[in-house]
């Protein structure tokens, strides 16, 4: 029964995204705010889907701590659903995103046209320096601008390496960085077409006060995370 609904799921999440990203197309001849609707209708739609087709529900827990104007978040990354259902939670989001995804035809299109920040991952200080740059013009704008400090997805459970994207943003912006848990993996695997029953939960942690050494954030930042992601996983 599980593979039969997620084979569906996955049919119906592409027809869902193919009609949406084609019909739509003219909102990109429009202000940003317009695509950014457009996405998040559409994240609200992919979800709906999750919730009558997999029985998957989404949960977003400490909702006070959810930054509203010009924020750093880092969240915790299992899956695709963490960029791809968190538009439809976020007032405003700006994620920092791998520069291939720019490539995709449509999906980049109005990836570029939101602007979310694309990333060289091998461009090292001057990828960087261009991130800094390229955030401090979103922060204009007051969105949430949302990383992935770990830069890649992890399976549940695991723990990658904590890049230093987040602690330069988090130095050049002087803004609060507040921590995001999940256990979304456990429903979305990374790989495959799977999609198990049960609750994605989403949780907003307290936010790290500006101004800590690099260190102290660093590692105020992964003790947060990671222990409040495993309590999601019952580990």
């Amino acid at each position: 029964m599980i593979l039969l609904r997620s084979l569906i799921f996955v049919a119906l999440f592409y027809i869902w995204s193919t009609a949406a990203v084609i019909v739509l197309f003219p909102v990109l001849l429009g202000p940003r705010s317009w695509t950014m609707k457009v996405m998040s209708v559409w994240a609200g739609g992919f979800t709906w889907l999750l919730r009558v087709v997999c029985d998957i529900r989404l949960e977003v827990r400490g909702r006070e701590n959810l930054p509203a104007g010009a924020a750093l978040v880092a969240a915790k990354h299992q899956c695709m659903f963490d960029a791809l259902g968190a538009l439809a939670i976020y007032p405003d989001a700006c994620f920092v995103t791998k520069r291939e995804l720019f490539a995709i035809p449509f999906f980049g299109w109005y990836t570029a046209r939101a602007g979310m920040i694309a990333v060289d991952r091998g461009g090292h200080s001057k990828a960087l320096r261009k991130l800094v740059a390229d955030a401090r013009e979103r922060m204009s704008q007051a969105r949430q601008l949302v990383i992935f400090p770990e830069g890649t997805r992890m399976p549940p459970g695991e723990t990658g390496k904590y890049q230093p994207g987040v602690a330069a943003l988090y130095r050049e912006l002087g803004l609060p960085c507040t921590p995001v848990a999940t256990n979304s993996g456990v429903h979305w695997p990374a790989h495959g077409f799977i999609r198990r029953p049960g609750v994605i939960v989403v949780e907003f942690l307290e936010p790290i006060p500006a101004g800590l050494s690099r260190a102290l954030f660093m590692r105020t930042l992964e003790d947060r995370i990671e222990p409040a992601s495993a309590a999601l996983l019952g580990l």
